[in-house]
Parts: structure tokens; C-alpha cells; sequence
């Protein structure tokens, strides 16, 4: 399936969306992937991780870039030739990337339930309070997001979701929010914007300058 979607978060960034109904060859035959990637590909056990990594080459590819123009730094956080900010995500049926002159972070996320059985390992429950199953499960999906996001971009090791990401109170309706990272003695402080895409919620955070 070709673009399935695409989200102006502001005039300096925007998000575009692939729903991976193609199976492996044929995503496969349609991009050009350098050794490195190639390699990746191979060493994938899940074939949803292969449909999901060769969907961010679509995209790419949709978007006048090549897989060539995509690299990696040590940290495994990616970077485009021509010096704009990337960020990546997929979630079973959807790929995503993000491009923008900011730094920003990505995360999309397919609603479920498991995501708020397992909620107070990673968030404050009073979030969730008063709320429907479906609005509990929505709402715990974005904090997910938010940390998910955050987390891309710091990239840094040692920092735990529940331990040193909070997000301030917010609501649904609103699709937006803020949240801080505390980690290394320094508070860091982030703006978020959060869209439904189907059956999934798209991330995107952006540091606060």
C-alpha cells in the first residue's frame, strides 16, 4: 500500500505514515538497501521487523531519499545526509519517520490492552483515574509514547521510563502535553503532541528551548 498518512506537527516538521500490507519480497524488491542494512535485514528473526524496517525504506524512497542517505551513529540513533533530524517507529501494521530542522522524537503504538495491564510499571496511576477502559488504554499508550520519545532523544544510558520521565497531567481531547526528564542532576523539559492513527497513537516530542 502506498503513503497512508501524513501529519503536519508544525511548519518545521512533519510525519509520514506507511500501512505495511505488502508482504516481505515485495517491499523487499522495491527498495535498494546498501550491504549494512542488508545485513540488518537478514538478521532479523520476526518478519514483522523485516515488513516494518523495509516500510521506513518506502517511505524514505517516497520521499526522494534512498536507504544510502540513512545512517546510524554508535548509539544506533539515526541521522539523514542533507543534516535534517530524523526519527523512526513501527508498530505491526505501520511504519513511521518524522523529519524535521528540529530535534524531535518519535514513537507510534498500537492500542491494547496489555499496555495498561502493565501501566504501573512505567506511569503514576492517578493518570488514569476516572477514565473508561478505552480512555485508560488510550491514555497510557501516550505516557508510553512520551517516554518512548524522550528516551530517543537523549539516547543515553541508565535512564529508566518510571525513574526519571514525568509527564504532567493532561487530557486526551487536548493532544498535547509536557512532560521533564531528571537524569545526571539536570531537569530537561519537553513539549509533546499526540495524534490517534487508526487503531494506534502517534508520539512526537520536541526539547523545550
Amino acid at each position: 500500500m502506498p503513503l497512508h498518512k501524513i501529519i503536519h506537527i508544525n511548519e518545521n516538521t512533519t510525519a509520514y505514515f506507511w500501512h505495511i500490507t505488502e508482504d516481505v519480497t515485495s517491499l523487499f524488491r522495491a527498495v535498494s538497501l546498501r550491504d549494512t542494512s542488508l545485513f540488518r535485514l537478514e538478521g532479523m528473526k520476526s518478519e514483522e521487523h523485516q515488513r516494518g524496517f523495509l516500510a521506513v525504506r518506502m517511505l524514505l524512497q517516497h520521499l526522494g531519499y534512498t536507504d544510502y542517505d540513512l545512517t546510524y551513529d554508535e548509539a544506533g540513533k539515526p541521522h539523514l545526509s542533507d543534516g535534517k533530524h530524523i526519527s523512526i517507529s513501527h508498530s505491526h501494521e505501520f511504519s513511521c519517520i518524522c523529519i524535521s530542522t528540529e530535534l524531535m522524537g518519535i514513537d507510534i503504538e498500537k492500542l491494547k490492552e496489555k499496555t495498561l495491564k502493565i501501566a504501573p510499571r512505567f506511569l503514576e496511576i492517578k493518570h488514569l483515574e476516572n477514565l473508561s477502559t478505552p480512555d485508560k488504554i488510550a491514555k497510557a499508550t501516550v505516557i508510553w509514547g512520551v517516554k518512548e520519545s524522550i528516551f530517543k532523544i537523549k539516547n543515553e544510558v541508565g535512564i529508566s521510563f518510571p525513574e526519571h520521565i514525568f509527564e504532567d497531567e493532561f487530557n486526551l481531547i487536548d493532544g498535547k502535553c509536557s512532560a521533564i526528564l531528571q537524569f545526571n542532576n539536570q531537569i530537561e523539559k519537553f513539549k509533546i503532541h499526540f495524534y490517534n492513527v487508526e487503531a494506534y497513537i502517534f508520539v512526537c516530542a520536541f526539547p523545550k528551548k
